[in-house]
C-alpha cells in the first residue's frame, strides 16, 4: 500500500476513535439515558404501535401522504427515534443516534411547532397535536450534549475503546 493509502486508513481510524470516545463522567451517562428513555416510547409508537401509537405502516402513511414527507426521510425519522433510542440506551454510537434525534427535533420544531407557540398544551386548551416547541428545545439541547460528549460510562462504545 502506498503512503497515501496508509494515511487514509490512519485518518479513518482516527475518526472512528473520536466517534466512540467515551468519558468516565456520570453526567454523560445521565444525559444519554435521559434522551433514550424519552425517545424510546416515541419510536415504539411509530414502529411497534406501543404506547397508543399506530405502528409502522400507519405512521409511514401519515408521514408520506398527510405530511408529504419523502419516504426516505420519513424512514430516517422513524429509525432515528426507534433505533436511535436503543443505540443511546446501550451506548452504541450515541453520537450518531443523538444526531438523528437532533435532526428530527429540528425539523419538527421548524416545520410544525414553531407557529403554534412556545408552550406545550399542558391545559388541553388546543386540539390534540397542537403543541408548542418547549419540549423540542430541551431535546435539541440534550441531543447536542450527547453528540459532543459521547456515551459516558456503562456503554458499548466504552467497551469498544478497551475501557471498563
Amino acid at each position: 500500500m502506498d503512503q497515501r493509502g496508509t494515511l487514509l486508513l490512519e485518518g479513518n481510524a482516527g475518526i472512528w476513535k473520536r466517534l466512540i470516545k467515551a468519558s468516565d463522567d456520570v453526567a454523560d451517562l445521565v444525559m444519554r439515558l435521559g434522551l433514550a428513555i424519552v425517545f424510546f416510547p416515541h419510536g415504539a409508537q411509530k414502529v411497534l404501535g406501543w404506547f397508543g401509537g399506530y405502528g409502522f405502516t400507519a405512521t409511514l402513511d401519515t408521514f408520506t401522504n398527510k405530511l408529504h414527507i419523502p419516504t426516505a426521510l420519513a424512514l430516517l425519522a422513524i429509525a432515528a427515534e426507534f433505533l436511535g433510542s436503543l443505540g443511546l440506551f446501550f451506548g452504541f454510537l450515541p453520537r450518531i443516534a443523538a444526531f438523528g434525534i437532533f435532526c428530527v427535533m429540528a425539523v419538527a420544531l421548524t416545520m410544525f411547532h414553531a407557529g403554534i407557540g412556545f408552550f406545550m398544551n399542558w391545559a388541553g386548551r388546543m386540539p390534540a397535536g397542537n403543541e408548542g416547541f418547549e419540549f423540542h428545545i430541551l431535546a435539541l439541547a440534550l441531543a447536542f450534549a450527547v453528540m459532543v460528549r459521547g456515551a459516558g460510562p456503562f456503554s458499548i462504545d466504552r467497551r469498544l475503546t478497551g475501557k471498563r
